[in-house]
């Protein structure tokens, strides 16, 4: 049976440090009130005279996973890039990541899942790998949020929140008859909820699709509805967590590490008390980046393999849910 399995991962972090006291000069915030709303300490943001895009954080990760991975760029079958901060609106950054990896016809294909893009994009490269359309697919989740928020008091709830950051994973068709590799992938949408968690502006069914009217009304910030958000997120954590370990054949005991997105270390405390995973087995690192959306899941996985938290046979859970609504849950297990 043909198995999707990772050959590599990579991160990369613009050198730009923002601690929570830092934010204090643009707005009225403390550290004592972002670290207990939502586990964040510090982030990074690209350079504020700007010039650095997602493909470009894209770029630098790439390069480390293809190394660890033993490919070179033209080894590349397909790249999936997610993202919502691309850096023009369009074409993808995927198209770009791929003439920076001097690539001259390598098909690129760019997803829009925001916090869930990992997971789909998991999911989209298993699709292929077993389906025997391709055999090596390079995923890179990156993002430039700071470039596109409201740093004032007005934006405060969102901006907090958010980190520029990028991570790669090379992920490569092996043939075998053992259970390992991406075992399940449970992937859900609910649009009704689209603008609990959204950036309006600029827009195509405007027309113009962006005017002073809309700059006025703050639309061209992302806005959030923190309640809707964490509803759903402890809503439906738990069932798409059950229903990924039915598709598995598995226990929750057989998880031996969960990956969540780090979108707010509370979501992530509450699923685990609600359902019971002993400490040490949730891992978590929003308290560092921040949230940096399509990046989060694939940055922590490439800190777990660096720390040896990770052995043959291990089992990991990757779970999240973001705008959209979208969520979802994939389990995959190292050789």
């Amino acid at each position: 049976m043909r198995r999707t399995i990772i050959k590599g991962t990579g991160r990369y972090l613009p050198d730009r440090l923002v601690t929570n006291d830092d934010l204090t000069q643009w707005m009225d915030t403390s550290d004592e009130w972002i670290e207990q709303r939502t586990g964040i300490k510090q982030r990074y943001w690209v350079p504020e005279e700007g010039g650095v895009g997602a493909s470009d954080l894209g770029l630098e990760a790439a390069k480390i996973a293809l190394d660890k991975a033993g490919w070179k760029p033209e080894d590349i079958d397909l790249i999936i890039f997610a993202t919502l901060s691309p850096d023009i609106f369009f074409p993808g950054s995927g198209c770009l990541l791929q003439a920076k990896l001097g690539l001259e016809t390598t098909p690129s294909l760019d997803i829009r899942q925001q916090c869930t893009g990992f997971l789909y994009g998991l999911a989209t490269a298993d699709a292929y790998i077993r389906s025997n359309m391709y055999a090596r697919i390079l995923f890179v989740g990156a993002e430039v949020h700071s470039t596109g928020l409201d740093i004032s008091t007005a934006g405060r709830d969102v901006t907090v929140i958010f980190g520029d950051g990028a991570a790669a994973v090379c992920l490569e068709a092996e043939e075998g008859d053992e259970s390992v590799g991406v075992l399940s992938s449970a992937l859900h949408t609910q649009g009704k909820f689209a603008e609990s968690l959204m950036l309006e502006a600029p827009a195509s069914r405007e027309m113009p699709r962006i005017d002073e009217q809309m700059l006025k009304d703050r639309k061209h910030y992302p806005h959030m509805d923190g309640k809707t958000i964490f509803k759903n997120a402890l809503k439906r954590l738990p069932e798409v967590t059950h229903e990924a370990l039915g598709m598995a054949g598995l226990e929750l005991d057989d998880i031996d590490l969960f990956i969540p997105h780090q979108a707010n270390l509370r979501i992530n405390q509450f699923y685990q008390q609600s359902m019971k995973i002993p400490e040490g087995k949730v891992y978590n690192n929003i308290d560092k980046y921040a949230n940096t959306t399509a990046a989060t899941i694939p940055l922590a996985l490439d800190e777990v393999i660096e720390k040896g938290m990770i052995s043959s046979g291990s089992t990991l859970m990757f779970l999240g849910l973001g705008s959209g609504i979208t969520w979802g849950a994939c389990i995959y297990r190292f050789q």
